[in-house]
């Protein structure tokens, strides 16, 4: 048993958190920005809730966090009251957050001058793979640190593997994230032609899943997409943010995305519907949207 720190209690990090201490038998504090939210959680799980970031790391051999993006993370950490200054040393920070290559370095260097370590570690498996504790992790960073941590890591993942060096965590989901949005896109064309054709999607659906045509996407989401249900996932205002990332990054390293970029701005158009907090799938209601105007 570890002591151990989680910071960011929300869709994804409330139920990681909650295996670090019913899987992991682990000592858990958690930090919430809302305190209301760790307080439910310290209710349902056990363990404790502490006020800041600072306090929720204090003594705790590893810290981990899920927040929002590069500036909420440097927040959690560096910022005032954030977890680095309660850091011991030989500490380890997992971050999960999806963030950029950059800041992870940035961390990484940060850790190290307090004599502790970092890990780059964002997730893929969305909601449904947190609640369920079987999350991919992708980590970047120090091979060591990574050995100390992947059996705490595994309370809440199917698959965790060292990736490379800090930062080769956050460019591998940035990978993934590009798969995800060409992957969508198709889908949803698909669908939205069968209906055009008027075929039975579901009978269509069926003959195609079993061959290469076969995706996570597709098992997962091609009825609600038919039925025009998109409250089962990661939303599009977080998409877009990965998919920001992924294009800043192809820009300084000379990558070319064209279908990326394109899916991004489609992103932009179901935003402009309204469509925020909508899953990432409800790309096909841009399609038949423009069908209706």
């Amino acid at each position: 048993m570890a002591k151990v720190a989680f910071i960011g209690l929300g869709v994804m990090g409330y139920p990681m958190a909650g295996y670090l201490k019913t899987k992991g038998g682990h000592d858990v504090t958690v930090y919430n920005r809302t305190t209301a939210k760790a307080e439910r959680w310290t209710a349902e799980f056990g363990g404790s809730f502490a006020r800041t970031p600072k306090e929720t790391a204090a003594g705790c051999d590893f810290v981990f966090a899920c927040v929002g993006n590069d500036e909420d993370l440097r927040s959690v950490t560096t910022g005032e009251n954030g977890a680095f200054h309660g850091l011991k040393e030989g500490a380890i920070f997992v971050d999960n957050t999806t963030a950029s290559a950059d800041v992870a370095r940035e961390l990484h260097s940060a850790a190290r001058e307090k004599g502790c370590g970092f890990i780059d570690a964002p997730v893929s498996g969305g909601q449904a793979g947190a609640e369920n504790g079987v999350l991919t992790v992708m980590c970047g960073g120090d091979a060591e640190d990574f050995d100390k941590a992947k059996p705490v890591i595994e309370c809440f993942a199917k698959f965790v593997g060292l990736m490379g060096d800090s930062g080769a965590g956050q460019l591998t989901k940035m990978v993934n994230q590009i798969c995800i949005a060409g992957l969508v896109q198709g889908l949803s064309e698909a669908i939205h032609f069968a209906k055009k054709a008027e075929l039975d999607v579901e009978k269509v659906i069926s003959a195609v899943r079993g061959g290469a045509a076969q995706s996570w996407q597709m098992e997962n989401r091609w009825e609600t997409m038919r039925d025009s249900e998109f409250e089962f996932g990661f939303a599009v205002d977080w998409m877009r943010k990965d998919l920001g990332i992924c294009l800043q990054t192809a820009n300084e390293t000379g990558a070319r995305l064209p279908v990326t970029a394109l899916v991004d701005q489609f992103y932009a158009e179901v935003q402009s519907m309204g469509g925020n907090r909508w899953d990432t799938s409800s790309l096909i209601a841009r399609l038949e949207n423009a069908e209706r105007k």
